[in-house]
């Protein structure tokens, strides 16, 4: 949305005495060729007493020449501006072929008419000797045209310091030179000059320039103004066949933008002046004011919030979670955040591949950052994350975890080592190191040395492996840091990384490790294999999961197995367990021999790999064990002051221990927040990592080739329930999710205000309405049982949920409303519900607000149950609630109903919400009509599947866009809006003139999509037809890519380059001309929304 701004600008000369003023010129009007729209316009002038002649100089700017025929003791100008300011992107133009490098030659013709621009008027020797030193230092080489310019406009910039020169008139190319330094002027008219002299035509420019404080402060790079500021400046302009006149600022290095607001373009300095006037002669006070206001500014992703409005929901917030905690609901709140990498967009492992070096460098980073900020004493695990099929190796995932009760974990964090540390291989030093601390973690947990094994990878099998592969010609082709996740390359690499090693096939030592919960001790076992040698599995796994068990044993003993959920004891200290492990170090350790009991499977295993000695944990079953290995892990590390790497399983679920992730996800990496139980938490904890992220260079916005903004993807879904699966609000109290369910089914606008751009039946997150046809009917009899039950138990719960809250496949995890983790048949009972319909939003502030939303509408429902039956919207779910309009006015319900219910939340809470899910696409107006564009939503088909080399595969037909029309001042009785020569069926609103309608159309054509033979239809040209006239009265344009034909071959790098690629693609303008017939009716369209595919013919 563009931002209104007001321009003051205020100069006066006050005169000793009266004098006569002879007839002045004002140069003070923004130029017609000003790309930044001047709403409204106001020049005054005293004395009042003159006559005012508006003129066009002979280069089309405009002036304003006065006549005083009075003498006077004071003249006053007064410019005051209203500026429309949106991004514009200054690269943004064609070239024509002969000038897509530079230099280059204009034609006879052009140079005929561009003569006034090409006659450099400077020849001095210090200006000939710069050019000169420019062309020696490449400045000058033959280049792009763009990177030229960029080039020689930094060089500028670069030479010549900026000062504030009050001095009338211009330096010198020769004084600016020679000096170093100048004002804004002074550079315009060297780089003008500079321009000439290499054949390019060239004007001076004198204008205002807006710069506004910017929302954010990049970590890097200028910082911009601290306030808004504007001024008068200069800069120069050049001219590119093909473009036009293209702006250069010499005073920033930059290209001209949206804040510089051209009021004399000219050959010659001279010709610019903002005032040229003379007086008689007298002492003269001057007196001049700037400045640049705000006045109208839509909620935004950078600035969502004003501080008086934040300061408003953070109150807000604290009076709801007071009510929460007064009603012992026991709540608490999570999510998973999800980022993309801010400096390089294009990269694979940041758009479709989960796994990739940037990415795992990334999270270490983050990980180290949050981890400072938010869980001292605690540990880090790297753990083995997701395995799709189709995937050659696990995902990673890197785990912190701390206790609650404010005992720290783990004491000395120097002996915890990092996967980004850099350190020098030594094969045979690293499995001494292993094998000594093996022998100390068997001391400090009462064991005998002896049951520590020795591993070996299985050098034949490698050899035979080797010999399988395709023929290469150098180490480099499968060196690590190639960016390759093939089988193929992950062969190879493992072969070079035993080729590097010496080929020496000892890797790791083992031992088996289990707790005995009778005895209260730790024991092991003796392992037996037929080969004299444990050899590994093949393979790039952690050899803790590359046990070769089944050269052991065909069975194993069996371990423990808790399935209780109640609360649990008071843990021991962390101190109380590092004496516990250095007490059994100080006596002989146990051996048990085979033959008593069947072998331990569990093993603990320490691997030197890529120089860091990892310790690879075995599973156990109860915290406080856990606990206890971790103490005595850390005792023998502190004693052999050996760094560590811990890897392997993770330690048991359990609500005493807190702990948070960072995975990855195809495109982004996945930050799994521990939950909060007050909003206090909550909102420090979600702004933490937003600022810990920008800090790292990740980003929470991501955008369309188009410059379409939308969330990272990947996740953000909220998760509620409570610190302890057995205070879970939905174990205890049934009725909280039958409530939630059949709310969100009433309003739609809580699945689709806040989704990402895949909605619908085949999206991952389906309402439940979006599934099978008959799921309704069968939900409203599980919530009369729900209605009827005084109490049910956790399993019945699940068992009336569990298989309606699914998608169209029965997939429980992909739903919209997901119990998975609430009271499962099998897996962990965590008392969970995952609401996965949100999309990550842009800013910290909005993520807070969304789940402060959720905490709200949760109390809501406890306080008062929500026991309505299902609507059957039908068709209209996606018809009328994927148009922007609908949505917002069924979100209105939900916040009135929840005002009624004494929940304080506002609807400009949610503005930035609509502003980002649904942007403005341009807006128009004509006479007392307004009309305006705006993204809808549109749900993707999935298509059938197709056979491929890899099997079977199935296609998201994205080729279909929606988008909303919005008028005003609307007559149905005399107007009506066409959109390429078809009616659009505008539907009245409760506002008098307001009228709304969707727009369904095929935006471009994929190799698979539904109906392959049907046009696209680009553009959309909307007109104002008039049934007096029988004319189209006016109307507007929209593309949907670059009206130029321009293909972008890259992601926008920001949301001001995404913000212009939306605006190039609008325009105000382009109705249909002359008399025409009525616009036809498409009879087929649904109720609310023109499909376009319908027309009879391509329009």
């Amino acid at each position: 949305m563009p931002l209104l701004v007001s321009l003051t600008h205020e100069t006066s000369y006050l005169y000793d005495r009266p004098v006569s003023l002879s007839p002045h010129v004002i140069r003070l009007r923004p130029a017609p060729h000003s790309r930044t729209k001047i709403v409204s316009y106001s020049l005054q002038v005293d004395p009042s007493k003159q006559f005012l002649n508006w003129q066009q100089d002979p280069f089309g700017n405009y002036q304003a020449r006065l006549v005083f025929p009075e003498k006077t003791s004071c003249l006053r100008i007064l410019v005051d501006l209203i500026a429309e300011i949106h991004v514009l992107n200054p690269f943004d133009f064609f070239l024509e072929p002969e000038a897509e490098t530079t230099p280059f030659v204009y034609s006879d013709a052009l140079r005929k008419e561009l003569l006034p621009y090409l006659s450099a008027t400077d020849g001095s020797y210090a200006l000939a000797d710069y050019i000169s030193k420019l062309r020696k230092e490449g400045i000058l080489s033959t280049a792009r045209t763009v990177d030229y310019l960029v080039r020689l406009n930094q060089k500028v910039y670069e030479d010549v310091s900026y000062v504030i020169r009050m001095e009338p008139g211009v330096q010198s190319c020769t004084e600016t030179l020679e000096r170093k330094s100048g004002s804004c002027r002074d550079s315009a008219f060297l780089l003008v000059q500079i321009l000439r002299h290499i054949g390019l035509a060239a004007r001076f420019v004198s204008g205002y320039l807006i710069q506004l404080r910017p929302d954010e402060v990049p970590s890097d790079g200028p910082q911009g103004p601290k306030e808004d500021f504007t001024d008068l400046h200069a800069w120069a302009e050049v001219y590119l066949p093909g473009a036009g006149w293209v702006g250069l600022d010499p005073t920033s290095g930059l290209f001209a933008g949206e804040g510089h607001i051209p009021l004399a373009a000219v050959p010659e300095p001279s010709s610019a002046s903002p005032v040229f006037g003379y007086s008689d002669p007298a002492d003269t006070k001057f007196h001049f004011r700037m400045e640049v206001k705000r006045i109208q500014e839509s909620p935004r992703v950078t600035k969502p919030y004003s501080e008086p409005q934040w300061e408003r929901i953070l109150n807000a917030g604290k009076t709801i979670d007071h009510r929460l905690k007064k009603q012992d609901i026991r709540i608490s709140i999570g999510g998973e955040p999800t980022f993309v990498s801010d400096t390089d967009r294009q990269d694979p492992q940041w758009n479709t591949s989960a796994l990739g070096s940037e990415k795992l460098r990334l999270s270490q980073e983050l990980l180290t950052k949050l981890r400072n900020r938010m869980t001292p004493g605690s540990v880090v695990q790297v753990a083995q994350g997701k395995w799709y099929p189709g995937e050659p190796l696990p995902r990673w995932s890197l785990n912190v975890f701390w206790r609650k009760d404010g005992e720290i974990l783990w004491s000395d964090q120097n002996i915890l080592a990092s996967l980004g540390e850099e350190k020098k291989r030594d094969p045979v030093r690293d499995l001494a190191a292993a094998e000594g601390l093996g022998k100390k973690i068997c001391s400090s947990l009462g064991l005998s040395s002896d049951h520590l094994h020795p591993l070996f990878e299985d050098g034949f099998y490698y050899l035979w492996k080797e010999g399988q592969l395709p023929e290469w010609n150098s180490k480099a082709e499968a060196s690590p840091e190639k960016e390759d996740f093939s089988f193929e390359a992950l062969e190879r690499r493992k072969v070079l990384s035993l080729l590097d090693d010496g080929f020496r096939l000892q890797k790791a030592f083992a031992l088996p490790l289990q707790y005995d919960y009778v005895e209260r001790r730790w024991e092991s076992s003796e392992w037996k294999s037929r080969r004299d040698r444990l050899y590994l599995v093949p393979g790039d796994s952690p050899a803790g999961f590359r046990l070769p068990f089944a050269s052991i044993s065909e069975t194993f003993r069996a371990s423990a197995l808790f399935t209780d959920i109640s609360d649990r004891g008071k843990l021991p200290s962390y101190q109380e367990l590092y004496e516990k492990g250095k007490f059994r170090s100080k006596k002989k350790g146990t051996f048990f021999p085979d033959g008593k009991d069947l072998p331990i499977r569990t093993t603990l295993v320490l691997e030197p790999r890529e120089g860091i000695l990892r310790i690879f944990l075995p599973p156990v079953e109860r915290l406080d064990v856990w606990l206890e290995l971790m103490a005595s892990i850390e005792s023998a590390c502190a004693d052999s002051k050996i760094p560590v790497l811990l890897e392997g399983y993770e330690p048991p679920s359990d609500s005493r221990l807190s702990l948070f992730r960072i995975t990855p996800d195809p495109g982004v990496i996945e930050v799994n927040l521990h939950p909060s139980s007050s909003f206090e938490e909550l909102e420090e904890k979600t702004r933490i990592l937003y600022e810990e992220a920008k800090a790292t260079k990740l980003s929470a916005e991501k955008f369309q080739i188009d410059g379409r903004q939308s969330g990272t993807g990947g996740g953000n879904h909220i998760t509620v329930g409570a610190i302890t699966p057995s205070d879970s609000p939905f174990l205890r109290r049934p009725d909280l999710l039958r409530s939630l369910v059949s709310y969100w089914q009433h309003h739609p606008s809580l699945s689709y205000l806040f989704s990402g751009l895949f909605v619908g039946p085949t999206s991952q997150a389906p309402r439940l309405d979006e599934g099978r046809d008959e799921v309704l009917y069968e939900f409203s009899l599980a919530a009369k049982q729900v209605d009827e039950s005084k109490r049910l138990p956790p399993w019945l719960v699940d068992r009336l949920f569990r298989n309606l809250l699914t998608d169209l496949t029965g997939n429980t995890h992909r739903a919209e409303i997901s119990i998975d983790k609430l009271y499962p048949p099998t897996g962990p009972r965590l008392g969970l519900v995952e609401l996965r319909a949100f999309e990550m939003p842009p800013h910290y502030r909005m993520s807070v607000v969304q789940q402060l939303l959720v905490l709200s509408l949760l109390g809501r429902f406890w306080e008062k149950p929500y026991r309505k039956p299902p609507v059957f919207w039908g068709t209209e779910l996606h018809d009328r609630f994927l148009l922007p309009h609908y949505v917002w006015s069924d979100f209105q319900e939900v916040l009135n109903d929840l005002r009624e219910h004494g929940y304080p939340l506002e609807e400009e809470d949610f503005f930035p919400f609509f502003e980002f899910r649904f942007p403005v696409y341009g807006t128009m107006k004509k006479d007392a009509v307004f009309l305006e564009l705006r993204l809808a939503l549109e749900p993707w088909n999935v298509l059938g599947e197709e056979s491929s080399s890899f099997g079977t595969s199935r296609s998201v037909d994205s080729a279909l866009e929606r988008l909303q029309v919005r008028t005003e001042g609307w007559v149905a009785e005399r107007f009506r809006l066409s959109c390429n020569g078809f009616e659009v069926p505008l539907r009245s609103t409760e506002k008098k003139g307001e009228a709304v309608a969707g727009v369904r159309f095929k935006a471009w054509n994929p190799p698979f999509t539904l109906h392959p033979n049907l046009p696209v239809q680009n553009p959309l040209v909307f007109d104002i037809w008039d049934s007096w006239s029988q004319r189209s009265l006016g109307g507007c344009r929209y593309y949907v890519s670059h009206p130029g034909g321009r293909a972008y071959d890259s992601f926008p790098i920001n949301s001001f380059e995404a913000e212009s690629r939306r605006n190039s693609r609008f325009f105000a303008d382009g109705h249909t001309p002359g008399s025409s017939r009525p616009p036809r009716r498409i009879e087929s369209s649904p109720f609310y929304t023109l499909d376009l595919r319908w027309a009879e013919k391509p329009a």
